[in-house]
């Protein structure tokens, strides 16, 4: 009910008429059909047998069931071929309706299935193929109905229905946002089909549909809708890194070339790359590096344009060195190979007076989180379309920060004159549990809170927090894996720890290069494992 009052309310101009009559009717039923069209569409599939329909709330399952089967929802006479009858049936009841035609019965049941598909091709509802179970099989012939108003409600098909069970069982909380009238992903319901036909096109992608039929399809789509042009975007960007592991990089080019979405223009100059057109992958790779699109753009093209150089001929340029880090070298004992690297070094640098806290990219994008959280979910158009959204869905978007200009300022400001640290406090008990892109509830206990308050200077916090802003994407992640404080005076180390054989990833060296330049203490440890005995 809820779902559908929202969907009234919000989607009144873009519902088809199937859509209104089907709530319309929904809401005169009694609450048992309600209940029991409910359980259908939550569970898996759309074949149900009446004997496993068992609900406290519904009881009577043939009498709920009558008012779905007069409105045509549900359907016991569905045509159905033995494949999907065998899915609805235990190997003792294969054998009790089909015994007779089955020539080892201790076989399994995907033994039995091609010789009785071959014997039994046609298609018949379950009560005639299973007549001797005396049993009813219920067929939901509105999945496709419901499945666009899941759509609608919650702006993808990844979400389903389980979302609010979730939160009345209060296993996940969700911030309380006002929605402005603009806030709806899908404006039309031109956005409904489109938004389908996308999802159509991934599953034929999926499947193993031809490559270029299935981009031909996306590419013929005509969006005006810039929330449904990112998705087609990120669609294009998958098929074409999928062509490029396949090596089918005559796919890999032509998708790359066109595609809008961050890093297809990197794929596009390793592609080139590959193919040896090492000329052309060069001119791109320098326009590029005049106005690269990120950080991480521009670290691979530091890499690939002097390699690109030595394969035309050109002169070896020098590459400049990476900054002297500061570095720590450990042997220890590995007494039990469960547990992970990192815990061995927390483990070993942990003094009482210095704790050291396993954290990862946990902290810091938890106390940005905290602090930013107004801007965050702030309740700008297109930024939230339902009442299950764990952040904004513009949050990857180039404009993300900008859009919340003012907002963000505003938080940041309290960095300057150190009201921050109450009000991260604050937030940390008001908005405990509640489903945030930032804050890991679980790794930022009480006295890891206020021991980094305590260590963490504010200038060294903005830093941090501005560099998020600039690529939440690639900045919210490759921080190093532990912090260790000094709270007696009021200082930090942050440590990367590196196993045998691990080396740096790009993220990470991003991380250590900027807070190097920040004067920030940080330091990587190198891990080697002791011989036992030794």
């Amino acid at each position: 009910m809820q779902v559908l009052d929202w969907l009234e309310h919000r989607y009144a101009d873009v519902l088809s008429v199937e859509e209104r009559c089907f709530i319309r009717e929904f809401n005169r039923l009694p609450r048992e059909p309600r209940a029991l069209l409910v359980r259908m569409v939550m569970r898996k599939g759309v074949h149900f047998r009446a004997s496993k329909l068992h609900y406290v709330e519904i009881g009577d399952i043939a009498m709920a069931a009558e008012p779905l089967l007069a409105q045509g929802w549900i359907d016991e006479q569905s045509p159905l071929p033995l494949d999907v009858v065998f899915e609805a049936l235990l190997k003792a009841e294969i054998l009790q309706c089909f015994g007779a035609a089955i020539d080892q019965p201790k076989g399994k049941k995907s033994d039995w299935l091609p010789a009785l598909s071959e014997r039994f091709p046609e298609v018949q509802p379950f009560n005639q193929w299973c007549a001797p179970l005396n049993d009813r099989l219920f067929s939901l012939t509105i999945m496709g109905l419901c499945d666009r108003l899941r759509l609608m409600f919650f702006g993808n098909l990844y979400q389903d229905w389980s979302e609010f069970v979730l939160a009345d069982l209060g296993i996940f909380t969700y911030e309380k946002v006002e929605f402005c009238a603009e806030s709806r992903g899908l404006r039309s319901r031109e956005d409904v089909d489109a938004c389908l036909f996308l999802h159509d096109c991934q599953q034929q992608f999926e499947a193993g549909e031809a490559v270029a039929t299935v981009v031909e399809q996306i590419n013929g789509l005509a969006l005006s809708n810039p929330w449904l042009q990112k998705r087609r975007s990120k669609l294009l960007f998958q098929i074409g890194q999928h062509c490029e592991r396949v090596a089918d990089f005559a796919n890999a080019l032509g998708i790359y070339r066109e595609c809008a979405w961050p890093g297809a223009r990197s794929r596009l100059i390793r592609v080139l790359e590959r193919c040896g057109e090492y000329q052309l992958a060069m001119d791109l790779a320098v326009a590029a590096g005049q106005s690269p699109e990120s950080a991480a753009e521009q670290q691979q093209l530091l890499r690939v344009v002097p390699r690109l150089r030595r394969k035309l001929g050109g002169p070896a340029v020098k590459r400049s060195s990476p900054r002297e880090m500061q570095r720590l070298d450990l042997q220890l004992p590995r007494t039990d190979p469960m547990l992970s690297v990192e815990f061995y070094v927390q483990a070993h640098l942990a003094e009482e007076s210095a704790p050291v806290h396993y954290v990862e990219n946990s902290l810091i994008n938890s106390l940005f989180g905290l602090l930013c959280w107004p801007a965050i979910f702030a309740p700008l158009p297109g930024a939230f379309f339902h009442p299950f959204q764990r952040g904004p869905a513009d949050l990857l978007n180039e404009d993300f920060q900008a859009r919340r200009a003012g907002l963000f300022q505003a938080c940041l400001a309290e960095l300057d004159d150190g009201r921050y640290r109450q009000t991260i406090r604050e937030r940390y008990a008001a908005k405990w549990g509640v489903q945030s892109p930032f804050v890991f509830w679980g790794a930022l206990s009480e006295p890891l809170l206020e021991q980094a308050l305590d260590c963490l200077p504010a200038e060294h916090l903005k830093h941090w927090f501005n560099r998020l802003l600039l690529d939440i994407k690639a900045n919210r992640a490759g921080m190093p894996d532990l912090i260790q404080f000094w709270p007696q005076h009021k200082t930090y180390r942050m440590i990367e720890v590196k196993g045998p054989g691990d080396r740096l990833q790009d993220n990470q060296l991003r991380w250590l290069e900027f807070c190097h330049e920040h004067q920030m203490p940080i330091a990587v440890c190198y891990v080697q494992w002791a011989e036992q005995g030794a």
